[in-house]
């Protein structure tokens, strides 16, 4: 192990510590649901790098199995009185299980045809849900009287935390490099032997089941919500955009871009509230073509400028040899 795989190492120690410790010394309740959204954001464009960032599938349905997990959640918690911990994980499950039913047919589908097929999918369930249960779901009032603000953070930081993880030892599996043959050409992986529907299949199981457990989270963080708001097609838009912005097929790319998307979305809905859709657009569409490997890419490009420059200074102003 070298000296940078130890500070790398070392420096991720250190922000896991300092967000365990996080409640302990903001006492803002505010600040405290700030960075409820960042993780929620960045988990759930984690999840969705799994399948369109490192397997090449871009998926506008990704809000289904978010929805899913928070639906499947909120009912047997609240309704049927199954223990939180259950629950989460039967709405993670719910979610795999309808995304292996509808994969083998949506991946017949190819290029912009698949993101528009998962599209329509997501708006389905958003209708069906909304038709079933038209009425606002609360918490009842004996979780009210008990509800902390620190139980839903350590949640999140911890699906956060299981997300990054799970996607870092996917991609770095065999399945991973699988994955990724599928994403650079599929006819090629294909004729190496490479499944092409297996490793699909299995990066859309993997992220719909972390969707799912981001959604459960999600149920038990809200007080009050329509039961098909986490079926709308923003959570799909927004876990695409935050991915497309840190950069896409990278660990770090998801949680770049949810850091510096929930923090300009703060800025913009403070005091631009009206075009703040239109910016993070813009945004989207900017990146996509004159930055395709977004804000990690950014600083790479920057890093190695830098670096040339300090090496071109360097041998400049070494002592030239006489002849």
């Amino acid at each position: 192990m070298t000296w940078k795989h130890i500070l790398t190492a070392g420096l991720i120690i250190a922000i896991i510590v300092a967000l365990v410790a996080l409640p302990s010394f903001v006492k803002s309740s505010s600040t405290i649901n700030l960075a409820i959204l960042v993780g929620l954001y960045v988990s759930l464009a984690s999840s969705w790098n799994i399948l369109g960032g490192y397997t090449g599938q871009t998926s506008l349905g990704h809000a289904a199995f978010f929805g899913l997990g928070t639906l499947v959640t909120r009912l047997l918690w609240l309704r049927a009185g199954v223990a939180l911990p259950l629950s989460i994980l039967a709405g993670g499950i719910v979610a795999v299980i309808f995304s292996l039913i509808i994969g083998a047919p949506a991946f017949k589908l190819r290029g912009a045809y698949f993101a528009i097929g998962t599209l329509a999918l997501g708006q389905v369930l958003y209708v069906i849900v909304g038709d079933r249960w038209p009425m606002i779901t609360s918490l009842p009032a004996a979780q009210l009287a008990t509800y902390s603000i620190s139980s839903r953070y350590y949640l999140f930081l911890a699906f956060t935390l299981l997300t990054i993880g799970t996607a870092y030892l996917l991609v770095h599996s065999r399945f991973g490099l699988g994955m990724m043959a599928v994403r650079e050409e599929e006819d090629a992986a294909e004729s190496l032997g490479v499944s092409a529907l297996r490793h699909k299949l299995l990066a859309l199981g993997v992220s719909s089941f972390l969707a799912g457990l981001i959604g459960g989270a999600f149920a038990f963080y809200h007080v009050g919500y329509y039961p098909q708001l986490p079926f709308g097609p923003l959570w799909s838009f927004d876990a695409v955009t935050i991915a497309f912005i840190g950069g896409t097929g990278t660990i770090i790319g998801p949680v770049v871009g949810g850091v510096f998307f929930v923090l300009l979305r703060e800025v913009l809905a403070l005091k631009l509230v009206e075009i703040h859709l239109m910016v993070f657009g813009t945004l989207f569409v900017l990146v996509v073509l004159f930055l395709p490997g977004g804000l990690v890419e950014a600083w790479s490009k920057t890093r190695d400028a830098f670096a040339r420059r300090l090496r071109k200074r360097e041998a400049r102003s070494l002592p030239q040899k006489g002849g």
